[in-house]
């Protein structure tokens, strides 16, 4: 009887550990996601094209910018995630700034890793994220990640610095921690 009693309560206190309360933002639950949620099942960048006829060319060949700028385009054209439209979602990545005031940044692309949109290729479009935050944020690193959470959208935009397959009014944006273990399992 005692050791069922330990058994309950230990039960019970792994549960209440695991329960985390679900974050709201204007009064809709928010999805904390992962950028290959962003690309459809079994998609890869092997299927946006052929590319292995580069390894073979020399670098001033033209076929080779031939090649290079249907690369670019196959990327700026990656499919995105229809079910992904209108979900408010959480999700880390660095900004690559596209407009601001020189204090703060009001309009970026959000991508998973640093130094995306920077050198070229950039990632393809369904892992990049043109973020909008109207009261703008302060950038002091573009080496420190971020959280941006939002309401995402399938919209296109694109400039100079790359195509993007989501855009996304941000309401909130912090400083990225790692959550801790346990909560990363939920």
């Amino acid at each position: 009887m005692f050791r069922s009693i330990l058994i309950v309560l230990s039960l019970c206190g792994l549960l209440s550990q695991n329960l985390v309360a679900a974050e709201t933002v204007n009064g809709e639950t928010v999805k904390q996601v992962e950028w290959e949620a962003l690309m459809p099942p079994n998609f890869t960048l092997d299927d946006l094209m052929d590319t292995s006829e580069l390894d073979t060319l020399d670098d001033l060949d033209p076929r080779a910018a031939d090649l290079m700028d249907q690369m670019q385009a196959a990327l700026r054209s990656a499919p995105v995630v229809p079910e992904m439209a209108d979900q408010m979602i959480k999700i880390p990545g660095f900004v690559v700034p596209v407009q601001g005031d020189g204090k703060n940044v009001t309009e970026f692309f959000l991508v998973p890793y640093f130094g995306a949109c920077i050198h070229v290729p950039p990632p393809p479009s369904n892992q990049i994220i043109y973020v909008r935050f109207e009261p703008g944020t302060k950038v002091e690193n573009l080496y420190d990640a971020i959280w941006v959470t939002g309401k995402l959208m399938l919209e296109t935009t694109t400039n100079q610095l790359a195509s993007s397959g989501y855009s996304m009014d941000a309401f909130v944006i912090e400083p990225y921690e790692d959550l801790p273990e346990e909560e990363a399992q939920n």
